[in-house]
């Protein structure tokens, strides 16, 4: 895994309430080339967040306090219309993934995770065509 040239040139903004999950992506993230151009903690943080900095990548997570993440991935959809998000979390049943792929998600980890999974999820969303939210 060690291809620090892997994500060289992208950008990512991390959006999770908890700090260690933000510390472990931050690090994966950078140990692989990409630039961590910020980080909220909830909803509205992002939102603020992804349309001051306009990265690349928002990695998203699905449950925060105050903040459902496939809203939030709605709202960035509407004014970032070529960022790639990649929804974190630790619910994968049927229903919520569904609802991020609707919304626009262009991939998913679930927790518990690691670099490789992260990485390759990461790299499965940056290939794939920006996805279309639906109404």
């Amino acid at each position: 895994m060690s291809n620090t040239a892997g994500l060289k040139g992208l950008t990512v903004l991390i959006v999770d309430d908890n700090d260690t999950t933000r510390a472990m992506l931050r690090g994966i993230l950078r140990h692989e080339g990409a630039e961590v151009v910020g980080e909220a903690k909830d909803g509205p943080g992002a939102i603020a967040a992804c349309d001051k900095l306009k990265p690349k990548l928002v990695c998203l997570d699905v449950l925060m306090p105050n903040s459902n993440g496939v809203d939030v991935l709605k709202e960035i959809r509407k004014t970032q219309l070529d960022v790639r998000v990649l929804m974190i979390t630790g619910s994968a049943d049927r229903e919520t993934v569904q609802a991020s792929i609707r919304g626009g998600a262009s991939g998913y980890v679930v927790k518990p995770f690691n670099a490789a999974r992260v990485v390759d999820a990461v790299r499965q969303a940056l290939a794939a065509a920006v996805p279309a939210a639906s109404q």
